[in-house]
Order: structure tokens, then sequence, then C-alpha cells
């Protein structure tokens, strides 16, 4: 790169899109970066000053001489604005999942080699200090032999959430592949956190993976879903991601020890740890990096990445596993209840919470468990 300052392009800049040009816009504030262009098909609700406005993604990234493309467009578009992105000379922030399969992974991962320049994956919880500090205390024996870890999310969408975009909730959507169910989007970083506490980022450090996909929403992809992944070490790793759940409560990853257990509250970035003959458990806050300003840095001074592509290849076999299972089992309407809240009705599974404590604690899909919505015919 010259002396400029490094220019920044945001394609898909409302809901989730807008956090990219506000850490944009900070980075521009404290003279490390400047906010160049943004691209979505609706206008940007507030005038953005001298920033180029384009409708199309793949114009933006043709036209606009860029140093760093934000992409948080939907999944099925990761592989071909990337691979543009990076054809043009840019690095890339990409949104999770970074892919809809393991092909267009390899293929990404291949663009990137070839053009020598970055793919960041927008797995913000691995921005987070708690990260390497819970596996400093791991390394230390702070719990003792640790032997199984756990990724648990129960969260709530509301019906409405499954019809705000023509790919929501979709396996596959116009021949393309979409997987965006709770396993592979909304709580995908409980499962890229749990892989990256357990040291388990590589493609060839899940085995057994054993599945447990349902839907009680009127959607093709999963909504209530377990699974049990096989790690290095005789290890495993539990999911429970739901979101049928009748609140949203905060997602997190546990590890269990022979003498103790921690759990990371990846959204708060707080550690707790709690060993044997204390009845409290102690508690750690950590800092967190942004993961645009870090990829920044390594465009400029070649500062390594904190979720670099390469390290999802273990969760892109969760994904791929996902995409290519059967569809998920139909929940009986039996087991399931509408619910109000300010956002929208919502479903919720029956005893959905505590089957899923269930699962990241004894190491069991919700089928193998027992629970009643997800076995018999």
């Amino acid at each position: 790169m010259s002396g400029a300052l490094p220019r920044i392009g945001v394609a898909g800049i409302h809901g989730h899109g807008a956090t990219h040009v506000a850490a944009a816009r900070g980075l521009e504030a404290s003279g490390r970066a400047r906010l160049a262009a943004v691209a979505d098909h609706r206008p940007p609700e507030a005038d953005l000053g001298d920033v180029a406005v384009f409708t199309d993604a793949t114009d933006m990234i043709a036209r606009a001489d860029l140093d760093v493309v934000v992409l948080s467009t939907p999944m099925h578009t990761h592989l071909p604005l990337a691979r543009a992105a990076l054809e043009a000379g840019a690095h890339v922030l990409l949104e999770k999942p970074p892919t809809p399969t393991r092909a267009d992974f390899h293929a990404l991962v291949g663009a990137s080699e070839r053009t020598g320049r970055a793919v960041q994956v927008g797995f913000q919880s691995l921005g987070s200090q708690a990260v390497p500090f819970v596996r400093g205390l791991l390394a230390d024996g702070a719990i003792g032999e640790f032997t199984g870890f756990g990724a648990l999310g129960t969260w709530l969408r509301t019906e409405s959430y499954w019809t705000r975009a023509p790919w929501a909730g979709r396996r596959v959507l116009d021949g393309s592949s979409v997987v965006d169910g709770a396993v592979t989007n909304p709580l995908a970083h409980a499962t890229a956190t749990a892989l990256a506490v357990a040291g388990a980022t590589a493609e060839d450090a899940v085995s057994g993976l054993r599945l447990d996909l349902h839907r009680a929403n009127a959607i093709e992809a999963d909504d209530t879903s377990s699974f049990v992944a096989g790690l290095p070490g005789g290890r495993t790793l539990a999911g429970a991601l739901v979101l049928t759940a009748p609140r949203r409560s905060e997602p997190c990853v546990i590890v269990h020890g022979s003498a103790g257990r921690i759990v990371l509250w990846y959204t708060l970035d707080l550690v707790q740890v709690s060993t044997p003959g204390s009845n409290l458990a102690w508690t750690t806050s950590h800092a967190r990096t942004n993961l645009l300003a870090n990829l920044v840095e390594h465009a400029v001074a070649g500062e390594a990445l904190l979720a670099p592509l390469a390290a999802t290849g273990a969760f892109m076999r969760v994904l791929e596993a996902v995409r290519t299972a059967d569809e998920p089992r139909r929940i009986d309407p039996s087991y399931v209840t509408r619910a109000a809240s300010p956002d929208g009705d919502h479903l919720v599974v029956a005893d959905v919470e505590a089957w899923s404590e269930r699962v990241v604690t004894e190491g069991r899909t919700f089928a193998e468990l027992g629970a009643p919505w997800a076995v018999g015919p």
C-alpha cells in the first residue's frame, strides 16, 4: 500500500451492515482509514458526505479503487463478491458464515492465496481477548483435565424474522445453497467460538459429527438443533442452538473439566470460572478488538488477523454437514406454542431451554436424550 489512508468500501449498509459503516467512520475519525464507498439496493438513511454511493456491490468493487471491502451481504453472494474484491486488489472482511458450501470455501481460500490478499471472517467474538484468556486457563490446568466443550444458544426469533428476505430460513434459493438456519447463521458464533477455545479450527479437527436438526417455524432450515462433534484428544463439542426459546438468553461456550468449569459469555466478553469448594464463580471482563480495525492494521502493517478465513475450516465442516443433511424434522405442533413479544409473535418449543442445558452438560443430542418432540414418527 502507498502512504495514503486505506480506502474502505462497505456492501450492505442496513441492519448489521450499519455497524461496519460506524466502525469505518470510527477509523476515519482516528485518522487510520477512510470510508470511501458504500453499496446497497436501499439508499443510505443519512447523508454520507463525499462517500460514493452505489446500488450494486459489484459496481462498487470495480469502480471505487478500494483497499478494504466489507461484505455484509446474503451468504450465497459471498464467494462471487469476495473473489471480485480480492482480484481487484482489496482485502476483505466477510460476514459470517464465510460461504454456503465447503467447495466455495476452498475456492475462496485459493483466491486469497492467489491474489495475496487477506480474508477476515466476521466472527466478532474471535476479536475478544477472552478467547486466548480461556485457552491460557486450560493450559495452566485451572479446571484440571478438560474433558469437553459446549456451545449453548437459546434465543427467540419472531415469525416475521423468517419473512424479512427471500433467503431467510431457506436451505436453497434459485438453485444456490443458502443454509440459513440456527446452527449456520444466527448462532454460528457459538460454534466458531467454542472451536477456537478448543484450539480446533482446522478442517480436519472435527470428526464423527452427529446432527439433530428440527424446525418449528414454517421454514426450510433448522431453528431448534443440536449436535455432537468429535475433537482431537478424544474430547467432544456438544451444541444446543435454538431460536424457539421463550426468551433470549446470553449465549455461551462451556468448558467442562475434572476440577471445575469455565463459561465464556462471548457476547459480553465475560469469563466465569467455577471450582469445587467455592459457592461463587470468579469472573473476569476482557477487551475486544474490532475486526475491521484489525484488518486495516493487517493491510497497513502486517498485523496478524484475529479471524482469518483459514481458521474457520472446522466451522465449515459443521456447516457442510448441515447443508448435506436431510431436511430438518418438523416438530409436532402439539409441542409448540405461540408467544407475544414487543417485536412480534414467536414460536416456543416445550421445555427447550432445559433440554438444551442437558445437551451441553451431558454431551448428547436432543433425540439421544429423548426430548419428546425430537423422537418418534
